[in-house]
């Protein structure tokens, strides 16, 4: 084997893998740190044997970049696999249910999810002890015709310009961002007698006590949701609009609106379906899309207080 370049030694990472390996508790043995870089170091060692001083030594740097490549590639396909896992755990959390079925779910999610982990980092060591081989022995630094690179003992970062910009997007507009405790409101058009008013500034101030930091959802409709948006003004509470779209929707939009409202993810649901004006002197029916976001909330396991339409506050 080739003397190794002490420039590009591997770096002391101690037993990092090695620990995230023996908590997996998997009853079968797993390969250790040093045997996974031992291996990526004799694949390359012996492809370079073989091909140095033969009649294939021009060809060597593309078929020797091919096996890093190849190792790279089963890297990224590996943490798909893991990004997959996370999203089932990650879904798991959202619909505990506290059932023992639930619970063996979340763990056998968990599981999988550290397993794939541990199996990205197995194949990072190998792809980059072949690289290290491959830099040693030829003076070329592997890197990949495209994405990003993590930074490890023997690589550098490597960062795709087109990551790198859409980082730097995403930073300018951090600003949108709607938070982690979004509260949603919807509310009938009719609703907007200082009865009402008094309603909505009630269940709104009762929320902000809740969730301090909390944005306000809502749609933009007429009526209770301006008393709302004023609230929110007051308030200095950032608001979120999910305004309907009559010209794509049609009829539709108040209910897509509501879709949009549940992508926030909120924590709780405000509804106020009428007036109390209304209830009390015609016996108006309640507002459909309100009704709606009520019920999209309850099927989602979202918080959903209804306005009375007789007191002021939550009902």
């Amino acid at each position: 084997m080739r003397a190794r370049n002490p420039f590009l030694a591997t770096a002391d990472l101690g037993d990092a893998f090695d620990a995230m390996s023996a908590a997996l508790q998997d009853p079968r043995p797993h390969p250790t740190e040093a045997a996974l870089v031992q291996l990526g170091e004799a694949l390359m060692t012996e492809l370079l044997d073989a091909l140095l001083g033969s009649a294939l030594e021009d060809h060597a740097s593309p078929v020797a970049e091919s096996l890093i490549g190849g190792l790279h590639t089963a890297v990224q396909r590996l943490d798909r696999l893991a990004d997959r896992h996370r999203e089932t755990l990650s879904r798991g959390l959202r619909e505990f249910d506290a059932s023992e079925v639930a619970d063996h779910d979340l763990q056998q999610a968990k599981a999988e999810t550290d397993a794939a982990d541990a199996a990205v980092r197995a194949i990072e060591l190998v792809r980059d002890a072949a690289a290290e081989v491959y830099a040693t022995a030829t003076g070329e630094t592997w890197s990949p015709w495209r994405g990003s690179l993590r930074g490890s003992g023997v690589t550098a970062a490597q960062i795709d310009a087109t990551h790198a910009l859409r980082t730097r997007q995403a930073l300018k507009l951090a600003d949108t961002d709607a938070g982690d405790h979004v509260v949603a409101f919807r509310g009938a058009p009719a609703a907007v007698s200082p009865e009402d008013a008094m309603r909505i500034f009630d269940a709104l101030n009762w929320a902000q006590g809740e969730w301090p930091d909390m944005s306000l959802a809502l749609t933009g409709a007429k009526g209770a949701e301006q008393i709302a948006k004023r609230w929110a003004a007051q308030k200095r509470v950032r608001l979120v609009l999910a305004r309907p779209d009559f010209e794509q929707h049609g009829r539709a939009a108040p209910f897509r609106a509501n879709d949009a409202l549940m992508a926030l993810e909120p924590v709780c649901v405000l509804a106020l379906s009428g007036s109390v004006h209304g209830f009390a002197e015609s016996g108006a029916k309640p507002f459909g899309p309100v009704l709606n976001l009520a019920e999209k909330a309850q099927a989602a396991g979202v918080r959903c207080v209804r306005i009375s339409a007789k007191r002021a506050g939550p009902g």
